[in-house]
């Protein structure tokens, strides 16, 4: 029997915004906590953040619950086309890649070379998104901006229209290293744990996967993440170099100032989130687009 072809482009789109949105509605709190904790740079002081839980209660007792989902617009409006990009990029991706390499079934290496090009194109979707998210975001910057549009205004009228991808080469290398990590954990978990037999089973084995995916990704990028969320909430100021420009540079900059730990700031929030989040992702998208085959069938079988 001839294998049926796969699923249109629009699709697979449609498939990975909807998992995008479901689960950034379930864990946005944790992302703003983390970015919180990465912004700080000094210690002590009552409202020095001594942690995540601690976070989270400053936020809510000193700012309103509400805080919680401060910059949330952005994020919506990002989501869709991000994760979108992500799983319908590292479906293209992936067939180029095993056509280049003459495989006909992905490999570990092909999974992490894929996820690693999806990141990339990934990222230049996101960057304004994530600048307008982080401004919002940080308590000593969320006061100068009204909302979302103000941030785009403000920022396009004091600092120019590129300023807008500001930690664009960051950017690449955050979703480089968690895609790269993300997908090619989730072949290698797949290929490990043992096949399910019904559709329970495998939204099980899909949520184990995506998590640890998701948990590696972190891993691997957060380092990345925090220079980032520095870089992007830097006012950029004509005639001054920033302190934080560039990813390496800063990279090193955050570790002799700050000491190595301080790379790994908001990683808790970070991995509780992107963690579970990732296997939200992964179930989410696999349901749709098996909604999606589902119905191509039903479409299908009616014309016979």
């Amino acid at each position: 029997m001839a294998e049926k072809p796969p699923l249109p482009f629009q699709y697979t789109f449609m498939a990975g915004a909807i998992a995008g949105v479901s689960e950034i509605l379930v864990m946005y709190p944790l992302d703003v906590v983390k970015t919180r904790v990465q912004l700080q740079t000094g210690t002590g002081g009552p409202d020095h953040y001594n942690g995540m839980l601690d976070c989270f209660r400053k936020i809510v007792r000193n700012e309103g619950f509400s805080r919680l989902y401060r910059g949330i617009t952005a994020p919506i409006l990002m989501e869709a086309p991000k994760r979108a990009t992500k799983f319908a990029a590292n479906d293209k991706w992936g067939k180029f890649y095993r056509d280049a390499f003459g495989q006909v079934k992905m490999t570990q290496s092909l999974s992490v070379l894929t996820g690693a090009s999806a990141g990339a194109t990934e990222a230049f979707v996101v960057v304004p998104f994530e600048l307008v998210k982080i401004r919002l975001q940080d308590k000593t910057s969320g006061g100068k901006y009204n909302g979302m549009i103000d941030v785009v205004v403000k920022t396009v009228r004091n600092e120019g229209i590129l300023a807008m991808y500001n930690g664009l080469e960051s950017t690449l290398w955050r979703h480089i290293l968690w895609n790269a990590g993300y997908f090619g954990c989730i072949f290698q978990v797949r290929e490990w744990i043992p096949k399910a037999s019904d559709k329970k089973g495998q939204m099980v084995n899909d949520i184990v996967a995506g998590s640890i995916g998701g948990t590696v990704g972190t891993i691997v990028n957060t380092p990345l993440d925090v220079v980032k969320s520095r870089i992007q909430n830097t006012i950029k100021v004509p005639g001054q170099v920033a302190k934080y420009n560039w990813a390496f540079p800063a990279v090193a900059t955050v570790a002799r100032e700050e000491g190595f730990a301080a790379l790994y700031k908001g990683f808790l929030p970070k991995v509780l989130r992107l963690g579970p989040g990732g296997g939200i992702l992964l179930v989410v998208y696999t349901g749709v687009m098996d909604f999606f085959r589902n119905m191509r069938d039903a479409q299908e079988a009616a014309k016979l």
